[in-house]
């Protein structure tokens, strides 16, 4: 039998996280995030934070990475003036998926941005982020839903060829495409929904949570293209 690929996930840092009797440093990622890697077929390693100079080592070990959703990325990496609608800093994670993501383009070695992960992916290649947006987090700690469209001949046009409604919680999102990067698909009002990097094997962001729904076609494209390297 062959091995199910082996999927790393970046994961959230944080401090004072309380479960049972315990109040401890936690490194943490939503359930839904390795579930949908398994339910695709795929094993799921939490990726913490850590020294960026390890990055490419950790990713030579992996057939596929996520970037996963969370914090706003600081606008310091891509030359803005932080707005007073941009959350808190993540300098660790920033850091660190940065390095991750730079080790995945060198190596070649599949890779899904979501949410803050397509940001974060669009940052590293040199694109910038519209700091706030309305309609795309309409109730605080709820996600709601809206529908992308793909564009054809995509990367993402490939996994999900029609319209789809999709589970959506962000409030920043793709202004400049950085360089080498195409749009594949759009929500209604415009705002970019998913990037890919043409030149590359297979490297696609998408803006949604696709671990909130029951869609696993775009994990299943990244399994697909992690087992074949």
């Amino acid at each position: 039998m062959r091995a199910r690929p082996l999927i790393g996930v970046s994961t959230y840092l944080e401090a004072g996280v309380r479960w049972g009797v315990w109040d401890l440093d936690a490194a943490l990622l939503p359930a839904g995030y390795p579930r949908l890697v398994q339910q695709a077929g795929g094993l799921a390693a939490m990726l913490p934070p850590d020294d960026p100079a390890h990055a490419a080592a950790t990713v030579a070990r992996l057939d596929g990475l996520v970037i996963a959703g969370g914090p706003d990325v600081d606008p310091s990496h891509y030359g803005a003036a932080r707005s007073p609608r941009t959350g808190p800093p993540a300098p660790e994670r920033d850091s660190w998926e940065l390095a991750l993501i730079e080790a995945a383009l060198a190596s070649g070695t599949p890779l899904l941005g979501i949410c803050r992960g397509m940001q974060l992916l669009n940052v590293a290649l040199g694109g910038t982020l519209v700091q706030h947006i309305d309609g795309h987090a309409e109730v605080v700690g709820v996600f709601g839903r809206h529908t992308v469209k793909p564009v054809p001949g995509t990367l993402y046009a490939d996994a999900v060829p029609e319209e789809t409604s999709v589970p959506t919680y962000h409030h920043q999102a793709v202004d400049r495409l950085g360089a080498g990067l195409a749009a594949s698909a759009y929500a209604a009002d415009g705002t970019v929904e998913a990037i890919e990097l043409p030149s590359a094997g297979w490297v696609l962001g998408v803006q949604w949570h696709p671990e909130m729904g029951e869609d696993v076609r775009v994990m299943r494209a990244l399994l697909r293209a992690a087992s074949s390297v």
